[in-house]
């Protein structure tokens, strides 16, 4: 599993940002086929709150934002930790958050909103806008048919190419959708890890060529190292 041991790190490239990587429980889903990140996920609430309130303890706020990711949705954060990380948007004077949330949570992003007191960009693991794709072979479990009405809920979808059976096509409609629909965007290109799903490298090689424009795109990260933190 492709966990960084790591769990703060601060991204200066492209909007600059601390970044933590706490610990929930279990994903709500936590059957989408490419997907062993959900190891890092428990049950034991207090030794997860232990682990959560050392990580945010690096926290600076000398960015002034900060993007909390863990092994499914925000929502699955303890709520002591959610507490603490309340308190420290206040404490170190955090103007923006960056939170991820399955499709499934849609309807929660305006409470977390207001529980956090300050604007949220947040994140969703589209994966592919390809909906025979993303729902039969990575089994995603988000029905959407058009990435409007992703839009219509989150403001960065998280896209994820170099997967065998994927094809050009599927990746530059991909690619036209999140330009075309959202400011911020993310692009995971895959790594081979503990689950059957594959890396088409030559896929890959092609989608760094092609797309070497986004390395320079300020409003899109491309991940090609599980070691980014795109491990979501």
């Amino acid at each position: 599993m492709g966990i960084p041991e790591e769990r703060y790190s601060r991204i200066i490239a492209k909007n600059q940002r601390e970044i933590c990587l706490l610990r929930g429980f279990p994903c709500a889903w936590g059957k989408c086929a490419f997907c062993d990140y959900i190891e890092d996920n428990g049950r034991d609430r207090e030794a997860m709150e232990a682990l959560n309130r050392q990580v945010l303890s690096q926290v600076t706020g000398e960015l002034g934002a900060l993007e909390i990711i863990n092994s499914g949705s925000c929502f699955e954060l303890p709520e002591a930790t959610l507490d603490e990380i309340a308190a420290l948007v206040h404490n170190k004077n955090i103007q923006q958050l960056f939170f991820e949330a399955h499709w499934i949570y849609r309807h929660k992003l305006e409470e977390m909103r207001e529980r956090m007191g300050v604007p949220i960009i947040f994140k969703i693991g589209v994966e592919t806008f390809d909906y025979d794709f993303r729902q039969r072979v990575l089994n995603k479990h988000a029905d959407f048919r058009e990435p409007g009405e992703v839009a219509e809920y989150f403001d960065s979808p998280c896209l994820m190419v170099g997967i065998q059976g994927q094809t050009k096509d599927m990746i530059r409609y991909d690619i036209d959708c999140l330009k075309r629909y959202f400011k911020l965007g993310t692009v995971n290109v895959y790594n081979n890890n503990t689950t059957p799903i594959r890396r088409d490298q030559a896929l890959v090689d092609w989608f760094m060529d092609e797309y070497q424009w986004l390395m320079e795109d300020p409003a899109v990260e491309v991940l090609y190292e599980i070691t980014d933190f795109g491990v979501g």
